[in-house]
Protein backbone atom coordinates (compact mmCIF):
# COMPACT_ATOMS: atom_id res chain seq x y z
CA UNK A 1 0.00 0.00 0.00
CA UNK A 2 1.26 3.60 -1.20
CA UNK A 3 0.51 6.30 1.32
CA UNK A 4 0.86 10.14 0.81
CA UNK A 5 0.73 10.06 4.59
CA UNK A 6 3.98 10.12 6.66
CA UNK A 7 1.85 9.43 10.12
CA UNK A 8 -0.21 6.88 10.70
CA UNK A 9 -2.74 6.87 13.91
CA UNK A 10 -4.67 3.56 15.60
CA UNK A 11 -7.87 4.13 17.75
CA UNK A 12 -7.83 0.76 19.47
CA UNK A 13 -4.39 -0.14 18.69
CA UNK A 14 -4.08 -3.04 21.04
CA UNK A 15 -6.81 -5.01 18.90
CA UNK A 16 -5.25 -8.65 17.41
CA UNK A 17 -6.31 -7.30 13.83
CA UNK A 18 -4.69 -3.63 14.66
CA UNK A 19 -2.22 -4.03 15.73
CA UNK A 20 -1.14 -6.05 12.94
CA UNK A 21 -1.10 -3.01 10.78
CA UNK A 22 -0.02 -1.00 12.93
CA UNK A 23 3.52 -3.15 12.85
CA UNK A 24 3.25 -3.03 8.95
CA UNK A 25 3.04 0.62 8.90
CA UNK A 26 6.12 0.81 11.50
CA UNK A 27 8.10 -1.81 9.77
CA UNK A 28 7.63 0.14 6.48
CA UNK A 29 9.22 3.35 7.77
CA UNK A 30 5.93 5.04 9.10
CA UNK A 31 5.61 7.50 12.41
CA UNK A 32 3.26 5.39 14.07
CA UNK A 33 0.76 5.91 17.34
CA UNK A 34 -2.32 5.31 18.72
CA UNK A 35 -4.79 4.86 21.72
CA UNK A 36 -6.26 1.68 23.78
CA UNK A 37 -8.08 1.51 26.57
CA UNK A 38 -5.91 -0.66 28.24
CA UNK A 39 -2.43 -1.80 28.88
CA UNK A 40 -2.52 -5.34 27.16
CA UNK A 41 0.34 -6.97 26.36
CA UNK A 42 0.56 -6.28 22.95
CA UNK A 43 0.29 -2.74 23.57
CA UNK A 44 3.22 -3.24 25.72
CA UNK A 45 4.97 -5.09 22.98
CA UNK A 46 3.96 -2.27 20.20
CA UNK A 47 5.94 -0.05 22.98
CA UNK A 48 8.89 -2.54 23.03
CA UNK A 49 9.02 -1.97 19.02
CA UNK A 50 8.85 1.72 19.26
CA UNK A 51 5.04 2.60 18.82
CA UNK A 52 3.63 5.15 21.32
CA UNK A 53 0.71 4.06 23.27
CA UNK A 54 -1.58 6.08 25.53
CA UNK A 55 -4.64 4.50 27.57
CA UNK A 56 -7.03 8.05 28.03
CA UNK A 57 -9.27 8.82 26.46
CA UNK A 58 -7.89 12.63 25.40
CA UNK A 59 -7.04 14.77 22.27
CA UNK A 60 -4.33 16.23 24.88
CA UNK A 61 -2.35 13.34 24.45
CA UNK A 62 -2.39 13.04 20.63
CA UNK A 63 1.54 13.66 19.76
CA UNK A 64 1.44 17.36 17.70
CA UNK A 65 3.27 14.93 15.27
CA UNK A 66 -0.23 13.11 14.58
CA UNK A 67 -2.44 16.68 14.11
CA UNK A 68 -2.02 17.50 10.63
CA UNK A 69 -4.73 15.82 8.47
CA UNK A 70 -2.12 16.53 5.60
CA UNK A 71 0.48 14.06 6.82
CA UNK A 72 -1.86 11.67 9.23
CA UNK A 73 -3.89 8.93 8.38
CA UNK A 74 -6.58 7.57 11.30
CA UNK A 75 -7.39 3.85 11.13
CA UNK A 76 -9.99 2.60 13.74
CA UNK A 77 -11.66 -0.63 15.28
CA UNK A 78 -15.06 -0.43 14.96
CA UNK A 79 -14.98 -1.95 18.84
CA UNK A 80 -14.13 1.92 19.85
CA UNK A 81 -17.71 3.95 20.52
CA UNK A 82 -19.03 6.35 18.14
CA UNK A 83 -18.98 8.86 20.84
CA UNK A 84 -15.16 8.78 21.11
CA UNK A 85 -13.40 12.10 21.63
CA UNK A 86 -10.43 11.36 19.87
CA UNK A 87 -11.56 9.79 16.98
CA UNK A 88 -14.22 12.46 16.91
CA UNK A 89 -11.46 15.06 16.88
CA UNK A 90 -10.09 13.38 13.57
CA UNK A 91 -13.51 13.12 12.08
CA UNK A 92 -14.06 17.13 12.80
CA UNK A 93 -10.95 17.98 11.51
CA UNK A 94 -10.37 16.62 8.09
CA UNK A 95 -8.46 13.60 8.53
CA UNK A 96 -8.98 10.57 6.06
CA UNK A 97 -10.39 8.27 8.46
CA UNK A 98 -10.60 4.60 7.63
CA UNK A 99 -11.71 1.37 9.21
CA UNK A 100 -9.03 -1.38 9.99
CA UNK A 101 -11.07 -3.45 7.51
CA UNK A 102 -10.37 -0.85 4.57
CA UNK A 103 -7.03 -0.20 5.34
CA UNK A 104 -6.26 -4.68 5.05
CA UNK A 105 -8.03 -4.31 1.69
CA UNK A 106 -5.71 -1.12 0.64
CA UNK A 107 -2.82 -3.69 1.61
CA UNK A 108 -3.90 -6.42 0.12
CA UNK A 109 -4.32 -4.84 -3.45
CA UNK A 110 -2.36 -6.38 -6.00
CA UNK A 111 -1.33 -9.42 -4.05
CA UNK A 112 -2.28 -12.67 -4.04
CA UNK A 113 -4.67 -12.89 -1.45
CA UNK A 114 -5.03 -16.42 0.24
CA UNK A 115 -8.05 -15.54 2.83
CA UNK A 116 -9.17 -17.63 5.33
CA UNK A 117 -12.55 -16.47 7.28
CA UNK A 118 -15.06 -18.67 9.18
CA UNK A 119 -17.01 -18.52 12.62
CA UNK A 120 -14.40 -20.47 13.89
CA UNK A 121 -11.20 -21.92 13.12
CA UNK A 122 -9.88 -18.79 10.79
CA UNK A 123 -7.28 -17.90 12.98
CA UNK A 124 -5.67 -21.35 13.07
CA UNK A 125 -6.34 -22.15 9.38
CA UNK A 126 -4.58 -18.72 8.60
CA UNK A 127 -1.64 -19.25 10.66
CA UNK A 128 -0.56 -22.85 9.64
CA UNK A 129 -1.35 -21.67 5.93
CA UNK A 130 1.41 -18.93 6.21
CA UNK A 131 3.47 -21.68 8.51
CA UNK A 132 3.59 -23.26 5.16
CA UNK A 133 3.79 -20.80 2.43
CA UNK A 134 6.80 -19.09 4.04
CA UNK A 135 8.80 -22.56 2.95
CA UNK A 136 7.89 -22.23 -0.47
CA UNK A 137 9.80 -20.42 -3.25
CA UNK A 138 7.56 -17.53 -3.41
CA UNK A 139 7.44 -17.43 0.30
CA UNK A 140 4.23 -15.12 1.91
CA UNK A 141 3.11 -12.00 4.05
CA UNK A 142 0.52 -12.59 6.62
CA UNK A 143 -1.69 -10.51 8.71
CA UNK A 144 -2.93 -13.18 11.37
CA UNK A 145 -5.75 -12.66 14.35
CA UNK A 146 -3.41 -14.43 16.96
CA UNK A 147 -0.01 -14.80 18.11
CA UNK A 148 2.04 -16.99 16.07
CA UNK A 149 4.46 -19.28 18.54
CA UNK A 150 6.55 -19.23 14.93
CA UNK A 151 6.88 -15.89 14.47
CA UNK A 152 5.96 -14.73 17.88
CA UNK A 153 4.31 -12.08 16.03
CA UNK A 154 0.66 -11.64 14.81
CA UNK A 155 2.53 -10.04 11.45
CA UNK A 156 4.93 -11.93 9.03
CA UNK A 157 6.82 -9.80 6.21
CA UNK A 158 8.44 -10.87 2.80
CA UNK A 159 7.93 -7.39 1.18
CA UNK A 160 9.30 -9.59 -2.50
CA UNK A 161 6.49 -12.23 -1.98
CA UNK A 162 3.29 -11.83 -4.32
CA UNK A 163 1.76 -14.03 -1.35
CA UNK A 164 -0.07 -12.42 1.29
CA UNK A 165 -2.37 -14.31 3.72
CA UNK A 166 -4.85 -12.91 5.81
CA UNK A 167 -7.43 -13.52 8.04
CA UNK A 168 -10.84 -12.43 6.76
CA UNK A 169 -13.12 -11.37 9.26
CA UNK A 170 -16.81 -11.30 9.37
CA UNK A 171 -17.46 -9.21 12.19
CA UNK A 172 -18.90 -5.60 10.98
CA UNK A 173 -18.33 -7.36 7.23
CA UNK A 174 -14.88 -6.36 7.38
CA UNK A 175 -14.19 -9.32 4.87
CA UNK A 176 -16.14 -7.66 1.91
CA UNK A 177 -13.04 -5.20 1.78
CA UNK A 178 -11.25 -8.11 0.46
CA UNK A 179 -11.12 -9.84 -2.85
CA UNK A 180 -8.87 -12.80 -2.45
CA UNK A 181 -7.90 -15.24 -5.12
CA UNK A 182 -7.96 -18.29 -2.81
CA UNK A 183 -11.06 -17.87 -0.23
CA UNK A 184 -11.30 -20.55 2.43
CA UNK A 185 -14.89 -20.68 4.97
CA UNK A 186 -14.42 -23.03 7.62
CA UNK A 187 -17.60 -22.70 9.41
CA UNK A 188 -20.82 -20.66 8.77
CA UNK A 189 -22.77 -20.54 12.21
CA UNK A 190 -24.64 -17.83 13.89
CA UNK A 191 -22.56 -14.65 15.49
CA UNK A 192 -22.52 -11.53 15.31
CA UNK A 193 -26.53 -11.12 15.20
CA UNK A 194 -25.74 -7.48 16.91
CA UNK A 195 -24.42 -6.84 13.39
CA UNK A 196 -26.34 -9.22 11.41
CA UNK A 197 -29.99 -9.23 12.78
CA UNK A 198 -30.77 -12.97 11.99
CA UNK A 199 -28.52 -16.21 10.50
CA UNK A 200 -29.56 -15.41 7.09
CA UNK A 201 -27.63 -12.06 6.69
CA UNK A 202 -25.02 -13.36 8.30
CA UNK A 203 -24.81 -16.29 5.81
CA UNK A 204 -25.32 -13.87 2.63
CA UNK A 205 -22.47 -12.30 3.70
CA UNK A 206 -20.34 -15.21 3.89
CA UNK A 207 -21.79 -15.85 -0.07
CA UNK A 208 -20.73 -11.83 -0.81
CA UNK A 209 -17.79 -12.59 0.34
CA UNK A 210 -16.89 -16.00 -1.60
CA UNK A 211 -17.79 -14.44 -4.50
CA UNK A 212 -15.43 -11.23 -4.25
CA UNK A 213 -12.88 -14.05 -5.37
CA UNK A 214 -10.99 -13.52 -8.43
CA UNK A 215 -12.39 -14.75 -11.85
CA UNK A 216 -11.74 -18.52 -11.97
CA UNK A 217 -10.38 -17.90 -8.43
CA UNK A 218 -10.24 -21.06 -5.53
CA UNK A 219 -12.81 -21.39 -3.39
CA UNK A 220 -12.54 -23.89 -0.16
CA UNK A 221 -15.51 -25.13 1.91
CA UNK A 222 -15.02 -27.11 5.14
CA UNK A 223 -17.29 -30.08 5.37
CA UNK A 224 -20.02 -28.58 7.54
CA UNK A 225 -20.87 -25.39 4.76
CA UNK A 226 -24.36 -25.53 4.34
CA UNK A 227 -26.03 -26.09 0.53
CA UNK A 228 -27.38 -22.34 1.07
CA UNK A 229 -23.71 -20.85 0.63
CA UNK A 230 -22.39 -23.50 -1.82
CA UNK A 231 -25.77 -23.52 -4.58
CA UNK A 232 -24.89 -19.27 -4.55
CA UNK A 233 -21.24 -19.50 -5.30
CA UNK A 234 -20.57 -18.02 -8.71
CA UNK A 235 -20.18 -21.09 -11.68
CA UNK A 236 -16.84 -19.80 -13.12
CA UNK A 237 -15.00 -20.47 -9.03
CA UNK A 238 -13.24 -23.39 -8.83
CA UNK A 239 -14.40 -25.13 -5.66
CA UNK A 240 -12.96 -27.80 -3.06
CA UNK A 241 -13.89 -29.19 0.07
CA UNK A 242 -12.26 -30.29 3.30
CA UNK A 243 -12.27 -32.29 6.26
CA UNK A 244 -11.36 -35.37 8.20
CA UNK A 245 -11.75 -39.07 7.44
CA UNK A 246 -14.88 -38.86 4.60
CA UNK A 247 -13.65 -39.85 1.00
CA UNK A 248 -16.02 -37.77 -0.71
CA UNK A 249 -14.28 -34.58 -0.04
CA UNK A 250 -11.42 -32.91 -1.81
CA UNK A 251 -8.64 -33.03 0.86
CA UNK A 252 -9.06 -34.72 4.14
CA UNK A 253 -7.23 -36.39 6.69
CA UNK A 254 -7.14 -40.43 7.54
CA UNK A 255 -5.10 -42.97 9.15
CA UNK A 256 -5.39 -40.82 12.14
CA UNK A 257 -3.44 -41.86 15.48
CA UNK A 258 -2.31 -40.65 18.34
CA UNK A 259 1.06 -40.88 20.57
CA UNK A 260 4.11 -39.62 22.50
CA UNK A 261 2.66 -36.64 21.92
CA UNK A 262 2.21 -36.37 18.72
CA UNK A 263 -0.85 -36.68 16.42
CA UNK A 264 -0.25 -38.72 13.57
CA UNK A 265 -1.88 -38.84 10.39
CA UNK A 266 -1.97 -38.92 6.74
CA UNK A 267 -4.00 -36.26 4.06
CA UNK A 268 -5.05 -37.16 1.17
CA UNK A 269 -5.22 -34.77 -2.10
CA UNK A 270 -5.97 -34.28 -5.39
CA UNK A 271 -2.28 -34.54 -6.00
CA UNK A 272 -1.50 -37.25 -4.25
CA UNK A 273 -1.33 -38.58 -0.85
CA UNK A 274 1.09 -37.33 2.13
CA UNK A 275 2.01 -39.78 4.57
CA UNK A 276 2.93 -40.03 8.04
CA UNK A 277 1.71 -36.01 9.17
CA UNK A 278 3.40 -35.70 12.77
CA UNK A 279 1.64 -32.68 13.76
CA UNK A 280 2.20 -31.72 17.84
CA UNK A 281 -1.33 -29.96 18.02
CA UNK A 282 -3.49 -32.54 18.68
CA UNK A 283 -8.32 -32.92 18.26
CA UNK A 284 -9.89 -33.62 15.57
CA UNK A 285 -10.78 -29.87 15.09
CA UNK A 286 -7.00 -29.15 14.63
CA UNK A 287 -5.95 -31.43 12.19
CA UNK A 288 -9.58 -30.38 10.26
CA UNK A 289 -7.45 -26.96 10.51
CA UNK A 290 -4.43 -28.62 9.17
CA UNK A 291 -6.34 -29.77 6.41
CA UNK A 292 -7.62 -26.52 5.37
CA UNK A 293 -4.22 -25.19 5.21
CA UNK A 294 -2.69 -27.60 3.32
CA UNK A 295 -5.61 -27.24 0.55
CA UNK A 296 -5.05 -23.12 0.31
CA UNK A 297 -1.20 -24.10 0.42
CA UNK A 298 -1.08 -26.67 -2.15
CA UNK A 299 -3.75 -24.44 -4.40
CA UNK A 300 -0.64 -22.08 -4.09
CA UNK A 301 2.27 -23.58 -5.45
CA UNK A 302 2.93 -25.50 -2.14
CA UNK A 303 4.36 -29.43 -2.37
CA UNK A 304 3.88 -32.07 -0.21
CA UNK A 305 6.89 -31.79 0.97
CA UNK A 306 6.33 -28.14 2.23
CA UNK A 307 3.15 -28.93 3.36
CA UNK A 308 4.45 -31.67 5.71
CA UNK A 309 7.28 -29.27 7.27
CA UNK A 310 5.19 -26.50 8.05
CA UNK A 311 2.90 -28.76 9.75
CA UNK A 312 5.36 -30.64 10.97
CA UNK A 313 7.20 -27.14 12.77
CA UNK A 314 3.70 -25.55 13.31
CA UNK A 315 4.13 -24.69 17.12
CA UNK A 316 0.20 -23.26 17.29
CA UNK A 317 -1.38 -19.65 18.17
CA UNK A 318 -1.69 -18.45 21.47
CA UNK A 319 -5.05 -18.45 22.95
CA UNK A 320 -5.49 -21.75 20.66
CA UNK A 321 -5.41 -24.99 22.62
CA UNK A 322 -2.26 -23.71 23.75
CA UNK A 323 -0.70 -25.55 27.22
CA UNK A 324 0.07 -23.54 30.08
CA UNK A 325 1.09 -26.09 32.91
CA UNK A 326 1.40 -30.17 32.12
CA UNK A 327 2.84 -32.04 35.20
CA UNK A 328 1.41 -34.93 37.42
CA UNK A 329 -0.34 -32.74 39.86
CA UNK A 330 -2.34 -30.73 37.02
CA UNK A 331 -2.63 -29.56 33.39
CA UNK A 332 -3.90 -26.04 32.81
CA UNK A 333 -4.91 -25.02 28.84
CA UNK A 334 -6.03 -21.76 27.68
CA UNK A 335 -8.28 -21.38 24.45
CA UNK A 336 -10.11 -18.21 22.92
CA UNK A 337 -13.21 -20.44 22.24
CA UNK A 338 -16.12 -17.57 23.12
CA UNK A 339 -18.74 -19.44 20.81
CA UNK A 340 -20.48 -22.44 21.36
CA UNK A 341 -19.43 -24.56 18.51
CA UNK A 342 -15.75 -23.73 19.09
CA UNK A 343 -16.42 -24.52 23.06
CA UNK A 344 -17.91 -27.76 21.95
CA UNK A 345 -14.73 -28.08 19.34
CA UNK A 346 -12.37 -27.38 22.32
CA UNK A 347 -13.93 -30.01 25.00
CA UNK A 348 -14.02 -32.50 22.37
CA UNK A 349 -9.95 -32.42 21.98
CA UNK A 350 -9.78 -32.17 25.40
CA UNK A 351 -11.65 -35.29 26.34
CA UNK A 352 -10.31 -37.29 23.71
CA UNK A 353 -6.79 -36.47 24.42
CA UNK A 354 -7.01 -36.28 28.62
CA UNK A 355 -10.41 -39.25 28.86
CA UNK A 356 -9.40 -39.84 32.47
CA UNK A 357 -9.32 -36.39 33.93
CA UNK A 358 -12.14 -34.63 35.41
CA UNK A 359 -12.54 -31.09 33.13
CA UNK A 360 -12.74 -27.77 35.47
CA UNK A 361 -13.72 -24.55 33.03
CA UNK A 362 -13.64 -21.29 33.42
CA UNK A 363 -15.61 -19.36 31.47
CA UNK A 364 -15.80 -15.61 30.44
CA UNK A 365 -19.05 -14.96 28.24
CA UNK A 366 -18.38 -12.05 25.67
CA UNK A 367 -20.57 -9.90 24.97
CA UNK A 368 -24.14 -9.21 26.35
CA UNK A 369 -25.69 -9.62 23.16
CA UNK A 370 -23.97 -13.10 22.08
CA UNK A 371 -24.80 -13.94 25.66
CA UNK A 372 -28.51 -12.78 25.08
CA UNK A 373 -28.54 -15.09 21.81
CA UNK A 374 -26.74 -17.95 22.52
CA UNK A 375 -26.95 -18.80 26.35
CA UNK A 376 -28.75 -22.12 25.99
CA UNK A 377 -26.32 -23.30 23.12
CA UNK A 378 -23.66 -22.19 25.88
CA UNK A 379 -24.60 -23.82 28.22
CA UNK A 380 -25.23 -27.28 26.65
CA UNK A 381 -21.67 -26.93 25.24
CA UNK A 382 -20.25 -26.28 28.55
CA UNK A 383 -21.76 -29.29 29.97
CA UNK A 384 -19.11 -31.16 29.36
CA UNK A 385 -17.32 -29.70 32.19
CA UNK A 386 -17.51 -31.75 35.53
CA UNK A 387 -16.89 -28.28 37.09
CA UNK A 388 -17.82 -24.95 35.37
CA UNK A 389 -16.88 -21.11 36.80
CA UNK A 390 -18.57 -18.46 34.85
CA UNK A 391 -16.84 -15.10 35.30
CA UNK A 392 -19.29 -12.20 34.42
CA UNK A 393 -19.65 -10.97 31.24
CA UNK A 394 -16.75 -8.95 29.37
CA UNK A 395 -18.75 -6.18 27.66
CA UNK A 396 -16.58 -4.85 25.46
CA UNK A 397 -18.11 -2.45 22.92
CA UNK A 398 -21.59 -3.36 24.53
CA UNK A 399 -23.66 -1.45 27.40
CA UNK A 400 -25.42 -3.53 29.33
CA UNK A 401 -29.01 -5.44 28.72
CA UNK A 402 -31.35 -5.43 31.49
CA UNK A 403 -32.07 -9.58 32.93
CA UNK A 404 -28.59 -10.38 30.50
CA UNK A 405 -25.97 -12.37 33.14
CA UNK A 406 -24.05 -14.98 33.66
CA UNK A 407 -26.39 -16.41 35.38
CA UNK A 408 -28.53 -17.06 32.08
CA UNK A 409 -26.24 -19.76 31.06
CA UNK A 410 -25.59 -21.03 34.68
CA UNK A 411 -29.20 -22.24 35.34
CA UNK A 412 -29.38 -23.77 32.19
CA UNK A 413 -26.31 -25.41 32.26
CA UNK A 414 -25.81 -29.24 33.72
CA UNK A 415 -22.42 -29.48 34.74
CA UNK A 416 -22.27 -31.46 37.77
CA UNK A 417 -20.52 -28.75 40.07
CA UNK A 418 -21.28 -25.04 38.63
CA UNK A 419 -19.69 -21.70 40.30
CA UNK A 420 -20.40 -17.52 39.44
CA UNK A 421 -17.33 -15.69 40.44
CA UNK A 422 -15.47 -12.28 40.28
CA UNK A 423 -12.36 -12.37 38.59
CA UNK A 424 -10.82 -11.20 42.29
CA UNK A 425 -12.39 -14.38 43.86
CA UNK A 426 -11.06 -17.02 41.14
CA UNK A 427 -7.87 -17.84 42.73
CA UNK A 428 -9.18 -18.58 46.10
CA UNK A 429 -12.12 -20.93 44.32
CA UNK A 430 -9.55 -23.28 42.43
CA UNK A 431 -7.98 -23.25 45.93
CA UNK A 432 -10.54 -24.88 47.19
CA UNK A 433 -11.49 -27.37 44.44
CA UNK A 434 -7.91 -28.41 43.63
CA UNK A 435 -8.31 -29.50 40.18
CA UNK A 436 -6.59 -31.74 37.99
CA UNK A 437 -7.29 -30.41 34.48
CA UNK A 438 -7.90 -26.41 34.39
CA UNK A 439 -9.14 -25.01 31.09
CA UNK A 440 -9.82 -21.23 30.58
CA UNK A 441 -11.94 -20.24 27.70
CA UNK A 442 -13.37 -16.83 26.07
CA UNK A 443 -12.10 -13.56 24.28
CA UNK A 444 -12.19 -10.60 26.75
CA UNK A 445 -9.66 -10.12 29.62
CA UNK A 446 -9.46 -13.29 30.71
CA UNK A 447 -6.08 -13.37 28.77
CA UNK A 448 -4.86 -11.69 31.77
CA UNK A 449 -5.51 -14.22 34.82
CA UNK A 450 -3.63 -17.01 32.56
CA UNK A 451 -0.19 -16.49 33.89
CA UNK A 452 -1.66 -16.24 37.69
CA UNK A 453 -3.92 -19.31 37.65
CA UNK A 454 -0.25 -20.63 35.97
CA UNK A 455 1.64 -19.47 38.91
CA UNK A 456 -0.64 -21.02 41.22
CA UNK A 457 -1.36 -23.99 39.89
CA UNK A 458 2.02 -24.75 39.98
CA UNK A 459 2.79 -23.67 43.22
CA UNK A 460 4.51 -20.15 42.97
CA UNK A 461 1.72 -17.37 43.15
CA UNK A 462 4.39 -14.61 42.69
Amino acid sequence: MKSKFENIYFVGIGGIGMSAIARYFKACGYNVAGYDRTRSDVCTNLEKEGIQVHYDDSTNLIGSYYKDPKTTLVIYTPAIPGDHSELTFFRQNGFRVIKRSEALGHLCEGKNCLAVAGTHGKTSISTITSCIMVRTKEKCSAFLGGISKNFMSNLHLEPKSKNVVVEADEFDRSFLHLSPSTALISHVEADHLDIYGDYETMEAAFVEFANRTSKKGNIVLGPDIPVTVKSRLRNDLNVYTYGVDDANLNFYATNISYGNGLCVFDIKTPFGTIEGIKYKIGGRHNIENAVGATAVSMLNGATADEVRDGLQNFMGVLRRFDIQLQSEKCVFIDDYAHHPGEISAFLAAVRQIYPQKKITGIFQPHLYSRTKDFYKDFAESLSVCDTLILLPIYPARELPIEGVTSSLIYDNCHAKEKYICEKSELLDLLGKLKPELVLTMGAGDIDRLVKPIANFLSGNEN
